[in-house]
C-alpha cells in the first residue's frame, strides 16, 4: 500500500481535492438555489434533485470545459511553437526525445506501438485526441445545462422556453464560455513567462534554482 501512495501520491491529491471541491460546490449551490428558489416563492429542492438541475450542470461542465480546451491547445502548441527560457517549453532548435520516432525495439514499449499500423497512428495523437474528446462532451453537457436553466428561468416567468437553434446564439451562453476561457489562457500565459524567472525547488515544473533565465525546458 504504502508503495503504491508512493507511486500514485500526486493523482491520488489531485483526486481528493477535486472530491472536496466538487462536494463544497454541490452544497454551497444547492443552498445558493434554494436561497434564490424562497425568494422567488418556490419549495427548496433536495440535495438529489439538485443533481439534475440546470444551475449545478451549467456551473460544473463550464469548468469542465475550459480546462479541458486550455490542456489541449497547450499539448498542441507546444509541439511547434517555443518560449525561450521557459520551462514549460521545448528548445528554440533541435529536436528532443518526445520528437523521435517510436520503435519496437525499446525495452517496455507500450502495445499501440508494438502493434503499429493504424493503431500505433492513432496513439500517437492519442493525448490531443481524448483532451478534445473531453473538451467537446464538457461544451455539450454546459449548453445542455445552461439552456435547461435558461428555460427553468423563463418558465417560472411565464415564457416560452428557448430552443437549441435560438440558444447557441445567447450572449449568456458564450458569456459563461469566454469568462472561463479567457482565465485558463491568462494562467497558461503567466506559467510559462514566469518560469523564465522565478524557481521552485523540487518541482519539475520549474527549472533548476541555478538554471540560467535563457535556459529552456526544465
Amino acid at each position: 500500500m504504502k508503495q503504491f501512495l508512493r507511486n500514485n501520491g500526486l493523482s491520488i491529491a489531485f483526486l481528493i481535492l477535486f472530491l472536496i471541491a466538487i462536494t463544497g460546490q454541490l452544497f454551497s449551490g444547492l443552498q445558493q438555489y434554494n436561497k434564490q428558489s424562497q425568494e422567488d416563492g418556490k419549495a427548496p429542492m433536495s440535495l438529489r434533485q439538485y443533481f439534475s438541475t440546470g444551475h449545478f450542470l451549467q456551473a460544473t461542465f463550464e469548468n469542465w470545459e475550459s480546462e479541458f480546451l486550455q490542456m489541449a491547445l497547450f499539448v498542441v502548441l507546444t509541439i511547434s511553437l517555443r518560449q525561450k527560457g521557459s520551462s514549460e517549453s521545448k528548445k528554440p532548435n533541435g529536436l528532443e526525445k518526445v520528437d523521435r520516432n517510436p520503435s519496437k525495439k525499446r525495452k517496455d514499449v507500450p502495445w499501440a506501438v508494438k502493434k503499429g499500423g493504424p493503431i500505433l497512428a492513432i496513439y500517437k495523437h492519442s493525448l490531443t485526441i481524448v483532451l478534445l474528446l473531453l473538451f467537446a462532451l464538457s461544451f455539450a453537457l454546459h449548453f445542455y445545462g445552461s439552456l435547461k436553466d435558461e428555460n427553468e428561468e423563463l418558465t417560472g416567468k411565464g415564457i416560452p422556453p428557448a430552443s437549441m437553434a435560438k440558444y447557441i446564439t445567447n450572449s449568456r451562453f458564450w458569456f459563461e464560455s469566454f469568462q472561463n476561457w479567457q482565465s485558463e489562457f491568462l494562467s497558461v500565459f503567466a506559467i510559462v513567462v514566469l518560469s523564465i524567472f522565478l524557481r521552485q525547488q523540487g518541482s519539475p515544473q520549474s527549472k533548476a534554482v541555478d538554471a540560467p533565465h535563457s535556459q529552456t525546458g526544465e
